[in-house]
């Protein structure tokens, strides 16, 4: 394996990979930099109602609520399923993975590549995201936030893009068209989200540890840094989402 197909995937994607990086930090960077307008905003509110929200206006709190809460784990999920979609299912729709396979390069190699390339997309914009936030860091008052508690972040993040990233390559690999993966991975991104944020206001936080989520910001990384059981969690089962898509990819006819 020479790495062929992880080199020309990367070289077509270019443009739109550095399209999601460069969006996503800028995002990130906006987003983050009004921590001093809202902590002020927050400030102004009575006491009680602010511990009634439960509102936390440390840097640390406002992103892991906002930033890192909501926006960035939407966008990389987003890449992650649009990146998962076209490495196989929108390839077999439109005929061009026929012709790949053509050549002298087995199914699995091509999965195994093509995810390599996703992954490879993730951490970059991980590490665009990272060094965005570093360079707004003092101005934006976040210096509470060291830079490794924002890399244990960032890693996290890209790690649940390549979560969402395999389950969308897996379920084209297994046989499901476009339209069938994309319509999935939004309903298993809603139920994710939901059982991440609602699990404990119903009295049932068992739900959370089902949640993707839970693993990439629920060990609270702005705070306590890298929290590898989690990390471990979201690598196994981007694996065995993947394994389970090739295994299937092997085995069937493709077009059928």
């Amino acid at each position: 394996m020479n790495a062929a197909i992880l080199t020309k995937y990367l070289s077509d994607s270019r443009r739109s990979l550095t399209g999601w990086a460069a969006g996503t930090a800028v995002v990130g960077m906006v987003y983050a930099s009004t921590y001093p307008s809202q902590r002020e905003n927050t400030a102004n509110l009575p006491e009680a109602l602010r511990e009634g929200l439960n509102i936390d206006q440390t840097a640390a709190g406002y992103l892991h609520a906002s930033v890192f809460g909501i926006i960035l784990p939407l966008l990389a999920m987003i890449y992650g399923v649009t990146a998962g979609t076209r490495a196989v299912a929108a390839e077999e729709e439109t005929g061009r993975l026929d012709l790949l396979l053509a050549h002298p390069v087995t199914r699995t190699q091509v999965a195994v590549e093509r995810f390599g390339a996703l992954i490879a997309g993730a951490f970059g914009i991980a590490v665009l995201v990272w060094l965005g936030l570093l360079v707004i860091r003092g101005g934006a008052e976040l210096t509470s936030v060291t830079p490794v508690e924002f890399l244990a972040q960032c890693l996290n993040l890209a790690l649940l893009a390549v979560l969402f990233g395999a389950l969308a390559l897996g379920l084209g690999a297994a046989g499901g068209r476009r339209a069938v993966v994309l319509v999935t991975c939004a309903v298993i991104g809603v139920v994710s989200y939901t059982a991440h944020t609602f699990a404990g206001q119903i009295g049932a936080d068992w739900l959370a540890y089902l949640s993707p989520l839970h693993y990439y910001i629920g060990g609270e990384p702005l705070r306590h840094g890298f929290q590898w059981g989690d990390m471990l969690v979201l690598v196994v089962a981007s694996g065995l989402l993947f394994g389970a898509g090739v295994h299937r990819f092997n085995r069937r006819d493709i077009n059928s």
